[in-house]
């Protein structure tokens, strides 16, 4: 009987490393990202909740603008085409601003 190859699961790419202070700081600098987009859609949620419910809204990360589309895809895109270099958090116009479910 021949023996059976045996898989060894591991990283994609074991020769990136992360340290812990490196972690820590991208979270750090994610979270303070979500945050101020936060912000701005928590002022944006009562005016567009009432004309664009349930639509995607994609906020750049370094500024205040934002794209609305009912694809969180096209929202993307179309942020994405206005400001090459901004980070764009999604969220969604209704009560708790989630885009999926858990």
């Amino acid at each position: 009987m021949p023996a059976k190859n045996i898989l060894h699961r591991g990283r994609l790419f074991p020769e990136i490393q992360w340290s812990s202070d490196k972690i820590a700081k991208s979270k750090a600098e994610n979270d303070a990202i979500y945050q101020h987009c936060k912000i701005i859609f928590e002022a944006l949620k009562a005016k567009l909740i009432k004309t664009h419910y349930n639509y995607f809204i994609a906020i750049a990360s370094n500024s205040e603008e934002y794209c609305i589309d009912k694809d969180q895809e096209i929202a993307t895109q179309l942020l994405r085409s206005k400001n090459l270099d901004a980070l764009p958090v999604l969220f969604k116009i209704n009560d708790t601003g989630a885009c999926g479910t858990i």
